[in-house]
């Protein structure tokens, strides 16, 4: 058993599986509208991935993570209102409403490992994956 090939190859079959859900991301958001939050995906290093969706306008209490078989499903609710009181006018602008986006989780990713934080009107989320799935450094007696 050459261990050096087998995490090459479970490296490669994570790194497809992500870059298969990705394409199957782009596709199902393909015709929506273009309120969705911007998503940015990266690889970090060889043990997990990152993600950073943009969403501004919405307080931390209003969103929600929430994962499903190997979906990643995060749910915020924007509450924007813009009032403006004038003595000759007034002005409301408001922008409410359900944001969405879903990630499929390739097959390795510790589901119990998962963070995530929110910092100025952007969530972060990190992946990592299983232990027995990480590329593993092997010293020379």
């Amino acid at each position: 058993m050459d261990v050096a090939k087998t995490a090459k190859e479970v490296a490669n079959t994570v790194e497809e599986k992500v870059e298969k859900g990705l394409e199957v991301a782009k596709e199902t958001f393909a015709n929506v509208a273009s309120h969705l939050p911007f998503a940015n995906l990266a690889k970090k290093g060889s043990d997990g991935f990152a993600i950073e969706i943009d969403l501004p306008g919405v307080k931390k209490e209003d969103i929600e993570l929430k994962i499903e078989d190997n979906i990643l499903t995060v749910k915020a609710v924007r509450k924007m209102k813009n009032e403006v009181k004038k003595e000759d006018y007034y002005l409301c602008e408001s922008n409410f409403g359900l944001i969405s986006r879903s990630f499929v989780l390739p097959e390795g990713i510790d589901k119990e490992k998962i963070d995530a934080h929110f910092e100025d009107g952007r969530l972060y989320i990190s992946l990592e994956k299983e232990e027995s799935r990480k590329a593993k450094s092997i010293a020379v007696k």
